[in-house]
């Protein structure tokens, strides 16, 4: 039974974006996609599937942090069939060089919480990408001239904490950026079977100051986004 999204079967694609924001799903949408429907708005997190380029793919929000992810995920793939997950989100830089806008496709995510951990009895899980999906990504990048960094990205579920120097030691084992998602989706991807791919873009940098607006974490990063769509 799926209680968090209100779709009939055949109404979500194999292939489908995954956007913290279900504002900025809404977005791709309507803006980016072809004939698009919405299937879900239960909770107001939005989902709509459609076409791109003529390939079926749909959108769907998870909301914020990995419980949230989690639910959505799982229903995805247990209740819809969905083979391949890609989430389009933002990150906050911890790294000097990356400036807003620059797109990073998540090689794998490191973090701090218990969900991963619950899955495997207190032992740690190497929570990575799928290749063929990062390969393709780097390609479809290339193609569309879009430069992207590769690595580590850090998962966390505390956004505010009181620790001012809470990102020091990870930048210093080249960890890219933090963001609140991805390492909950690339374990569960691998506990059933399928892709997952994380590709973000920077909408603040924690060690230089840059921020971005909110309408900017919604409707301008679509580098990103055209990047994962052309993946369908």
């Amino acid at each position: 039974m799926n209680f968090h999204i209100d779709a009939k079967p055949g109404d979500i694609a194999e292939t489908i974006l995954l956007p913290g924001d279900p504002l900025r799903a809404k977005f791709i949408a309507e803006h980016l996609m072809d004939n698009a429907v919405c299937y879900n708005e239960v909770r107001a997190m939005y989902g709509y599937t459609g076409f791109y380029n003529g390939k079926r793919v749909s959108v769907q929000g998870t909301g914020m942090g990995m419980p949230s992810v989690a639910i959505y995920v799982n229903e995805l793939i247990n209740g819809f069939g969905v083979k391949n997950l890609i989430r389009v989100g933002t990150c906050g830089a911890i790294q000097p060089h990356l400036e807003i806008g620059q797109v990073i496709l998540a090689v794998g995510a490191s973090g701090d919480s218990q969900m991963n951990k619950l899955e495997f009895g207190g032992a740690d899980f190497a929570a990575i990408a799928d290749y063929s999906l990062m390969r393709r990504a780097d390609d479809v990048a290339q193609r569309l001239g879009i430069p992207t960094v590769h690595g580590n990205i850090y998962s966390t579920d505390s956004f505010y904490n009181d620790n001012p120097r809470r990102w020091e030691t990870l930048a210093r084992y080249g960890i890219l950026a933090t963001e609140m998602e991805s390492q909950m989706l690339f374990t569960l991807a691998a506990k059933f079977g399928v892709k997952a791919l994380t590709i973000l873009t920077v909408s603040d940098n924690i060690v230089t100051g840059q921020v971005s607006t909110s309408k900017e974490r919604e409707q301008s990063f679509t580098d990103m986004m055209r990047i994962a769509l052309e993946l369908a």
